[in-house]
Order: C-alpha cells, then sequence, then structure tokens
C-alpha cells in the first residue's frame, strides 16, 4: 500500500490491526477521473436559492388591501387638484413599503450560512497520494483521509478506522460522539445509527479514518437539509395575519360606504366632483393610517426591553407571536441541556469514590485545559473534570505514574486500558463488557447499572489489577454520564406550564436518555403520555413534520434549538428560536428570536412581554377605529341630511396622522398590568377584535359623531362654513383625544396612573390650537379663528362622549365582577379552581 494509507490509520500504540474491508482502490481516484465526476456531477456544495430582488420585496409590500385604498385615494386626490392631500398619502404609502421591504430582505442568507459549516478544505487520496483540495472539488469515489478536529467534507463510508468517533448533535441530536467502524450497518438503519458512515459538516473528535465518498452537495445528509431551507416559504405572523384580516374588514366597509354615498350623492343630483371628493374623504376616514406606526412601535418597544434580557429579536412581529404560542417545540441536546457531557452519578457499592475517580482518571486520554475545555472524547472530560474538583490531575497521574504499555479503545472491543509504571493496570468500558473480566465486584453493582441506564445515562465500568492482562480485575464502581439539563430550562418549561403552554420535546437522541430527561425537567409527569410530549430519534425531517401537523391543527408553535437539524423546523414554526452561544450560524441566521445568553428564561420573558404587547395594540386599534368610526359617522351623517361636508379630507388625515397617534402610541407602549403567565394562551383563531371591542367602537364612534354634527349644525347658522367646519373638526379631535384614558382603563383592575399618555394628550391639543393659530397652517386647512364661547362649547362636547363612553365601560365592569363572582361560587362548591380572567 503506498505510503499515503500508512499516516491516515498509524498509531503509537502496539496494538493487533483490526481487519478491515478491502479499499475499492488503494491508489483512489486518478486525477483524471477526479475532473470527470466533477463536470458531471458539479461541485461539492449545498444547494440555493436565486435571491429576491429589491423590486419583487418593494410590490409585496404594497400588496395589501389598505394600501390599495391608501393608494386610489392619493390617485383621487391628485386628479381633483388636491395636490397636499395626495403628497400626504403617498409618502405614508411609500413610507411603510421601504420599512417592511428592508425588514425582509434579509431572509435568503439562511442557506449561505449553511455552506459555512462545511469543511473548507480536505485531504484525499488520488494518485497514490494523500493532497489537500478545496471541499468544493471533492467528488464521488474521493478516499477522505480523517484525523481528530476535521470537518467532514461529504458524505462518505468507511474503509478505514482506528479508534474513530464523531460529532453529530448538530445533525442527529446525538449528545456524545459516535463510535465509527467500517463493519456495514442494515439497509434502512436511522441516520443516528449508522456507524460505518461519516457525514458532511460533521467533526471528528478521535481517531483516523479513511472513507470513501458516496454523496457530494445536494445529495449529502445536509445538502437535503439545505433543499428544505431553499424550499420552505415564511407566513406572516398571527398578528400580522390577524391585521390583514382587520384590513380586508376596513376595505369592504370602504368600498360599500363609497358605494352608497356615491350612488345617493348622484341621485339627489350633486356634481361629480363632490361626490368624488365625498369618496376619498370616506377613503381616507375610513383607513386608520396611523396604524402601521402605532404597531411598530409597540413591537420595537418590545424588542429593546427584551434586547436588555438577553433576547435578540430579529424579526419586530415576533415578540407577539411567542405572546399567543400554544405549543413550544424544543430540541434536547444544547437547548434543553448544556450540550457538554458531565458525570452525574457514581456508584462505589463500598469502595472509595477517590479511588474511583483516579482510577478513571489514569484510564483516560484526553487533555483537559484550565478553564474546563479541553481536547479529546468528550466523556474523558467529563470525568477529568469531576476529578479535578477532588484534586486529581490527569498531568500529574502522567509525571508521576508514566504509561508503559496502552490498549485503547476500540469499538469492537467497548474498553480500553492503560498500563502504568505502578505496575496497575487501569481498565473502563462498558459494564457488560468489563464485569466479566473481574472476580471482586462489590455488591448491588447490577442494580444500580441498570437503574442508571434507565434513566438514560451512558454507564462506564472502572476496574483495577496488577499486571498487563485484562482479568481477575477489582470492580471499583460505575460512572454514569449524561449531557446535564440546563437549570434555566427546568423553570422556563414550568413557566410555560403555567401560562398554558404545552411543551414537546423532539429531539434526534435514544428514547430512554429522551423520556428521562424530559422526566427530570418537569415536562413529562405523572399521568401525561410521554409519546404525545417526547418525540425521539426525530431526523431534521421528522422535526418539521411535527411542528407541520401541529400547525395545520390549529397550534401557534415556537421552536427552539441550536443544530443544523433543527433549523427547517425552526424555519416551519410560527416563532423559531435559538441559543445565542452554541446555535450553528445557519439555525441563528432562520430563526426569528436569539437567546443570547442561551438562557431559555428568556422565553418567559418574551411570553408576558409578547401578550402585554398584543393587548396594548388591541386596546390601540380599539382607540384608533373609534376615531375613524367616528368619522366616517359624520361624513354618511352631513350626506344623508344633504349638509355640506363637515371635515375635509386634509382634516381627516390630520386626525389619522397626528391627533390619533400619539394618544395611540402611549396606549402601545403602557407597562404591564396583572399576571400576564397565569391565564391561558389566546384562541389561534379568535380575531383581533371581538363583539366587545366592536361594541365599544361604535358606542364610542356613535357618541363623538353625535357631537361632532350637533356642532357643526348649531354652528352653520350662526357663523361661516370655515368656521362651522374648525369647530366640529375641534370637538372631534377633543372627543378622541379625551377617550384614550377611558380606553386603557378598559377591562383592567389596579391600573397605575401613566404619565405619557396625559402628556401626549396635551401635546395633540397644543399642535390643533397650533393649527387655528398659525396663519399659514389655518390657510392650507382651511380653518377660521373660534372665540372663548366656541371653543369652550367644542371642549364641552367633546368631553361628553368620553364620560358616556366610560360609563359604558364601568358598566360591563360591574357585570363580569358578577359573573366571575358567581362562576367563583360554583366553582368553589365544586371544588375546582377558577379560571384566571383573559386580556382585554
Amino acid at each position: 500500500m503506498p505510503c499515503a494509507f500508512a499516516s491516515i490509520c498509524s498509531t503509537e500504540h502496539n496494538d493487533a490491526p483490526v481487519p478491515q474491508p478491502t479499499l475499492p482502490s488503494p491508489e483512489g481516484l486518478s486525477a483524471a477521473q477526479a475532473r470527470a465526476r466533477l463536470e458531471a456531477d458539479g461541485p461539492n456544495e449545498l444547494p440555493q436559492k436565486p435571491p429576491t430582488g429589491w423590486p419583487k420585496v418593494l410590490l409585496a409590500q404594497l400588496a395589501n388591501p389598505l394600501v390599495a385604498v391608501l393608494g386610489a385615494s392619493c390617485v383621487v386626490s391628485a386628479l381633483v387638484g388636491h395636490v397636499i392631500d395626495a403628497i400626504a398619502i403617498g409618502v405614508i404609502v411609500s413610507i411603510n413599503a421601504v420599512v417592511g421591504a428592508v425588514q425582509e430582505h434579509r431572509a435568503e442568507r439562511a442557506v449561505l450560512a449553511l455552506r459555512s459549516l462545511t469543511a473548507r478544505r480536505a485531504r484525499v487520496v488520488r494518485d497514490g497520494q494523500r493532497i489537500t483540495v478545496p471541499a468544493a472539488e471533492v467528488v464521488v469515489g474521493d478516499l477522505l483521509a480523517l484525523e481528530a478536529g476535521d470537518v467532514v467534507a461529504a458524505d462518505a463510508r468507511l474503509r478505514r478506522s482506528h479508534t474513530l468517533s464523531t460529532v453529530e448533535a448538530n445533525l442527529t441530536g446525538e449528545s456524545i460522539p459516535v463510535d465509527k467502524d467500517p463493519e456495514p450497518v442494515p439497509e434502512g438503519t436511522p441516520l443516528a445509527e449508522r456507524s460505518d458512515q461519516v457525514f458532511m459538516g460533521t467533526s471528528v473528535a478521535t481517531g483516523t479514518g479513511l472513507a470513501e465518498v458516496v454523496a457530494t452537495g445536494r445529495a449529502t445528509e445536509m445538502g437535503r437539509i439545505a433543499g428544505m431551507l431553499a424550499e420552505a416559504e415564511e407566513t406572516g405572523s398571527p398578528l400580522q395575519k390577524r391585521l390583514a384580516q382587520l384590513g380586508r374588514v376596513l376595505v369592504y366597509a370602504c368600498v360599500a360606504l363609497v358605494g352608497v354615498v356615491a350612488a345617493v350623492s348622484l341621485l339627489r343630483g350633486i356634481s361629480g366632483l363632490e361626490v368624488l371628493m365625498s369618496a376619498v374623504s370616506l377613503a381616507v376616514a375610513a383607513v386608520p393610517e396611523g396604524l402601521p406606526a402605532v404597531v411598530t412601535v409597540a413591537l420595537a418597544g418590545g424588542v429593546n426591553r427584551m434586547s436588555e434580557r438577553g433576547v435578540l429579536v430579529r424579526r419586530l412581529a415576533s415578540v407577539e407571536t411567542l405572546g399567543c404560542a400554544t405549543v413550544i417545540c424544543t430540541d434536547k441536546t444544547g437547548t434543553l441541556t448544556t450540550g457538554v457531557m458531565a458525570l452525574r452519578e457514581t456508584f462505589t457499592g463500598g469502595p472509595d469514590r477517590r479511588a474511583l475517580l483516579h482510577a478513571a482518571a489514569a484510564c483516560s486520554d484526553a487533555e483537559l485545559h484550565a478553564d474546563g475545555g479541553g481536547e479529546g472524547d468528550p466523556t474523558e472530560l467529563a470525568i477529568l473534570r469531576t476529578a479535578a474538583e477532588e484534586g486529581i490531575e490527569r498531568d500529574q497521574i502522567e509525571r508521576d505514574l508514566p504509561r508503559v504499555e496502552v490498549h485503547p479503545f476500540e469499538t469492537s472491543r467497548r474498553r480500553m486500558s492503560i498500563l502504568r509504571a505502578d505496575g496497575v493496570l487501569y481498565l473502563k468500558g462498558a459494564p457488560e463488557v468489563v464485569l466479566p473480566l473481574c472476580t471482586t465486584i462489590p455488591a448491588g453493582v447490577g442494580a444500580a447499572q441498570h437503574e442508571m441506564a434507565s434513566r438514560g445515562l451512558r454507564v462506564l465500568a472502572v476496574a483495577v489489577g496488577q499486571g498487563p492482562e485484562e482479568e481477575g480485575l477489582e470492580l471499583l464502581g460505575l460512572l454514569g454520564l449524561a449531557d446535564a439539563p440546563r437549570p434555566e430550562a427546568m423553570a422556563a418549561v414550568e413557566a410555560a406550564r403555567s401560562a398554558g403552554i404545552r411543551v414537546v420535546m423532539i429531539t434526534g437522541d435514544n428514547a430512554v436518555t429522551a423520556e428521562a430527561i424530559a422526566r427530570e425537567m418537569g415536562l413529562v409527569r405523572e399521568g401525561d403520555d410521554p409519546a404525545e410530549l417526547v418525540h425521539a430519534r426525530a431526523t431534521a425531517e421528522d422535526k418539521t413534520r411535527i411542528v407541520k401537523a401541529l400547525r395545520e391543527r390549529g397550534e401557534v408553535v415556537a421552536m427552539t434549538g441550536d443544530g443544523v437539524n433543527d433549523a427547517p423546523s425552526i424555519r416551519e414554526a410560527d416563532i423559531g428560536v435559538a441559543m445565542g452561544r452554541t446555535a450553528t450560524e445557519l439555525t441563528r441566521e432562520v430563526s426569528e428570536m436569539v437567546l443570547t445568553h442561551d438562557d431559555l428564561g428568556g422565553m418567559v420573558d418574551a411570553i408576558s412581554e409578547g401578550r402585554r404587547i398584543y393587548d396594548n395594540i388591541r386596546r390601540a386599534v380599539v382607540y384608533l377605529l373609534g376615531g375613524n368610526a367616528a368619522e366616517i359617522l359624520v361624513m354618511l351623517g352631513a350626506v344623508a341630511a344633504g349638509l355640506p361636508l363637515p371635515l375635509l379630507p386634509l382634516h381627516l388625515l390630520w386626525i389619522n396622522l397626528v391627533t390619533e397617534p400619539l394618544p395611540g402610541l402611549a396606549l402601545a407602549t403602557d407597562p404591564a398590568s396583572g399576571d400576564l403567565l397565569h391565564r391561558p394562551p389566546r384562541p389561534p383563531d379568535e380575531p383581533l377584535l371581538g363583539w366587545p371591542q366592536w361594541r365599544r367602537i361604535l358606542v364610542a364612534a356613535t357618541l363623538q359623531s353625535a357631537a361632532t354634527l350637533a356642532m357643526f349644525v348649531w354652528a352653520m347658522h350662526r357663523v361661516s362654513l370655515d368656521l362651522a367646519r374648525t369647530l366640529a373638526f375641534t370637538t372631534l379631535v377633543f372627543a378622541i383625544l379625551l377617550r384614550a384614558p377611558v380606553v386603557r382603563r378598559a377591562g383592567r383592575r389596579g391600573v397605575t396612573p401613566y404619565g405619557r399618555l396625559w402628556v401626549l394628550v396635551l401635546v395633540s391639543v397644543a399642535l390643533q390650537g397650533a393649527l387655528v393659530g398659525v396663519p399659514l397652517l389655518r390657510e392650507v386647512f382651511q380653518l377660521a379663528v373660534p372665540d372663548l364661547l366656541h371653543w369652550g362649547v367644542a371642549l364641552a362636547l367633546g368631553i361628553l362622549p368620553a364620560l358616556a363612553d366610560g360609563l359604558v365601560i364601568r358598566g360591563d365592569i360591574w357585570r363580569r365582577k358578577q359573573q366571575d363572582l358567581r362562576t367563583r361560587r360554583t366553582e368553589s362548591a365544586s371544588g375546582s379552581s377558577a379560571t384566571p380572567p383573559r386580556g382585554d
């Protein structure tokens, strides 16, 4: 065999070679063969989705019912000569489109991020020589030369190996290194159990090997995952869907109103120009132009608050989405657990525990660093960490007791041993292999081994003996190792359950380990069906399928993870959450939220924040639509009574863009009240506005429009048309502004004062005064100057709707209290507990 092979699987130990399968060609491919296959199969790269251009992204932002109405209003305003109105509406549409496009133009980086996980270069055997080539030039049939620390360049089948193990957690979810051996496994073996293969993007933990490439590029396991991501389509968040649904309702209402008003006006002989002006006015009145800004500020405020708690939110709507999640699907390794092996338990049955740890450290090859990290097998590093806590250092052992003979771990032997200068043989391995070699065995070992294994621990037996022979040994005890749970994750699981959210584990790890961790963390409790809450040996496709099935059942699904195998399901979920430190670059790129401190407790904060934001946005929408509905009723009432238009389109734009949004912003950023985490999540099909909210909107609109029309009719018989419009305009502004504090308190108990709201209400009043007081603005808005009496009448009429609305809401609260009291009495009599009140 050429010298290239001699160095690939060489070892400093003098063990008898393990029989290996015959290589397909001792020389590997020739350079000519490699070139031909590269031309035929293409480069060893992952599939890419063509990027979406800016024009397409911008057009997608404009494909919105509300934007369509505003666009039509802009065109009509320009045609009839109302240039200022047209410019104002056009600016609104343009800003919303550009902001949305910028936020969404980062989606194409996900697949590119996956490519960074793969090997940049690879060592292959060609023409009998080992050479280094770019990973993109690796072809099917190449022989990969693997060593510890390498990133595997392609999927390959082992031909030779020596103590080879690979870390596949990011692909399969397996939390410990997987021992590899050329012995073929049956067809159809699960991915995590294909011990005769290595896979693109995984890393070599220990040993050396030679593997024949069987798949490159999109044909690899990593390539299949990349293909799933490239083909996946993103859907809007629940809030975006609810707002879109609301937008459609408003558009239908707007079209119907415009049609009715136009028909009535034409029948009454009103000129076409006036009909167009009425139509534009109604369209402007029906659309809450300030709503996008209010929603954006509410979400952005949540993003800022979450960043202070170690939660990076990559998409604004995601803050609210987690608040309405009904199911959290979570990976195990690196998410619920640390992703680092730890020595969880020891069993000695009487012998000294320190002697057990000393022997285990003496039978290890790994190198432990001062910072707790290290090089070598993660299982041995876990042993050395615990030994170091007891003052046992492997470096000191190597100095005091140098090695005499070493029998490294082999898959076929399932054990390793080291004979040291003191004549003692230190041995560790699988209990079923080590116990038959022992003549001295502590009592209770069998029961302890079974109990540890039943809880998902990896069990190792440690023994010592005199001389080089592996027989007549003394068993010192057992070591139980596992990927340790994160304490903060346990608290997060409990908080999620309290919030009425179901937590489901989906992992590539084995079923015993997965269920044991689930029970330890409180995810599975007495009476729970583990099959419903724990899905083991799940591939990337399985995880995606489970998430998709939950969403099809109407659940709002959050998915957390850190590995490449989690990326497709994170992309499929309503909200994807990635671990910040341990997650792969791909997983972070496809996620909407990143926990920068790897603390799942951040999800608890995000759930609370999401519910607060939703409650605030709902209150802000109720407030904004109350004003819009009042504007519509004012215009309809005037048309029905044959009156001149009480409000011009520019007046309506001012109300919708300046007067309403300022208090609306205060409502959207209102501090939380009540215990948001002790109520069930909203039903996924619940609309943003139900009948209680629509009833409040209609009551408020009726009261406000009545006050406005009363002022207009009263003023028409006493003053000029411009002054009558000024007074109607001012009355409606006062009525809308003074309703904001009423909306804030509606349906809430123990609400503390909120100074920001009153400040913004006063700012809006001052701006209204500036419109009348500044000559240039007064001329543009076609207003007149009222006297003190007129101001007083406008203020009085503006206060009346707010007072009446407040009385109606207090009546609702009283009835709700009575209903809650009756419910508690009934449930108290039956012995059940009352359901916490839902947010309004």
